[in-house]
């Protein structure tokens, strides 16, 4: 398997160099203040922000980027090798056939043979359950609903959550990576350092003054490697010639909304391409990652590029996460290794190439103990079962547990920030070729979790007080599985009482 690589940006350009290398990233932004960053280095340094050199500059801001995120996840990795509790593993599709498994009754009850009409096998009922009035497994809107097991004594069997932890592999385990990067681009032109221009007027000026002239872009990049904790930085640098483009040009170019929110008001691989008519030094740098600086810092760490490699060649970036017959995601919605749709055996498609999971966070009565609310996510209407409500969550990444998916996917939606909760349980289902963890979490005593829309996969995230939970229009899933989740908050949290 490939090392996993994170990218602490969000800029579609850095994303785009690295998968055309062969590497799809997961996406994790740095939330960096960078003033503030510049200026606690320039303190560090005795000096004024003003006195850094522009290489210094991009330096200090990518390994602040890159330090950010790898805390983030230290947070998350904390937070599942701390998980107490029990996993307990449900087999719905065993349910269905007892005889082709004998052992399935062994740990609950299954569906009596008895039930069956017209000489059909249990698995025939439950499966004609699954798709009744539904569109076969060919189809798009096969995607629409997820599974309802409604009615069906599901077998499971029960282990100590600490179990999974230990054995199975994720970021607590690995022996190298995940590795991540994050980068920072500066502009100097004039001996005056440009970053992001954010507004029309100040893009207008330094286009004006930059037509017919030559630049510097520099890059600072800095690689951490997640298992070790090594950090490596370097820096890339490249001069642009611009060419003498008109007044008209350069309106025209300011109208696209391009030059508004990339360093030095340019790009080279966008509308601004053709204003450029030279590079001395790495063109990749320009665009916002040096493929070649970023080969050597990961030789530093004892990575080989090729390791790296997560996408074919060829191979055609992802459309997006909705199905075809759904309404399409914003275009900023981005692709995440482990993203894709399985064809399920229980005769459905489901998210996540490795499986999938989400938190269900439960807040308590500071007296009594019990539980008084949860976290609840309004789908985005572009989603499978758009408008319903459910829990944050969503496809397992590679290279992290199911655990560890769970809780990076409740912060990257819902702002549940790991180190404020803690691990208390698990329902996992089973499926034979995909799964769904479900991850019981309770606030830790004397935190507080301010939940929040933090992406476009939900239209809100509230805590709803737990009895009201039954009223929502509540994912086809999320409806079946509520009473047992909810007996099971219950149960764990009176086990904390006492």
């Amino acid at each position: 398997m490939s090392i996993p690589l994170i990218l602490a940006s969000k800029s579609k350009p850095r994303r785009d160099v690295l998968y055309s290398a062969g590497i799809c990233p997961t996406i994790r932004v740095s939330h960096v203040d960078e003033p503030a960053a510049l200026e606690r280095a320039a303190a560090a340094a005795g000096c004024d922000v003003d006195d850094l050199t522009v290489d210094r500059r991009v330096a200090i801001l990518a390994e602040a980027k890159a330090q950010a995120v790898h805390q983030a996840y230290r947070h998350v990795a904390d937070t599942a090798a701390a998980a107490t509790g029990e996993r307990v593993i449900a087999y719905p599709l065993q349910a269905a056939d007892p005889v082709d498994d004998p052992s399935a009754g062994s740990s609950g009850d299954s569906v009596d043979s008895a039930g069956s009409a017209g000489g059909e096998s249990p698995r025939d009922v439950l499966l004609a359950k699954l798709t009744n009035d539904q569109p076969n497994a060919h189809d798009a809107d096969i995607n629409a609903t997820t599974r309802d097991f409604s009615g069906v004594d599901v077998p499971t069997t029960v282990e100590p959550i600490s179990n999974i932890v230990a054995m199975q592999p994720g970021l607590t385990h690995a022996a190298v990576g995940p590795l991540i990067v994050g980068c920072d681009s500066m502009f100097l032109f004039d001996g005056e350092c440009y970053g992001k221009p954010h507004s029309v007027e100040v893009a207008r000026e330094r286009l004006r003054a930059m037509r017919g002239h030559t630049g510097e872009l520099w890059t600072g990049h800095c690689l951490i490697d997640f298992a070790t904790g090594r950090a490596v930085s370097g820096v890339s640098y490249a001069k642009i010639h611009f060419c003498n483009y008109s007044d008209h040009d350069l309106e025209r170019y300011l109208a696209t909304g391009e030059p508004l929110e990339v360093a030095g008001s340019f790009t080279l691989e966008g509308f601004g391409g053709a204003f450029i008519d030279g590079i001395e030094g790495d063109p990749h740098g320009v665009i916002g990652i040096s493929l070649p600086l970023l080969r050597e810092l990961a030789g530093q760490l004892g990575v080989e590029w090729t390791d790296l490699w997560n996408v074919e060649r060829g191979e055609l970036f992802p459309a997006g996460k909705s199905d075809p017959s759904s309404i399409v995601p914003p275009a900023e919605n981005v692709h995440q290794p482990g993203d894709g749709w399985v064809d399920c055996m229980c005769g459905r498609r489901h998210w996540g190439l490795n499986g999938a999971s989400g938190v269900l966070l439960a807040r308590r009565d500071a007296v009594t103990g019990a539980v008084t609310h949860v976290v609840m996510q309004h789908r985005a209407a572009w989603s499978a079962e758009g408008g319903t409500w459910g829990i944050p969550g969503g496809a397992t990444a590679d290279g992290e547990s199911p655990i560890e998916g769970a809780l990076r996917e409740s912060y990257e939606e819902a702002n549940i920030t790991p180190e404020d909760i803690e691990v208390v349980g698990s329902w996992r289902e089973d499926h034979g070729n995909w799964a769904y963890t479900t991850v019981f979490a309770f606030e830790k005593p004397g935190h507080h979790v301010e939940p929040r829309a933090n992406d476009d996969e939900s239209m809100e995230i509230e805590w709803v007080p737990i009895d009201e939970v039954p009223n929502r229009k509540l994912l086809t899933a999320m409806k079946t599985d509520w009473p047992r989740f909810r007996a099971r908050l219950d149960a764990i949290a009176a086990a904390h009482r006492a």
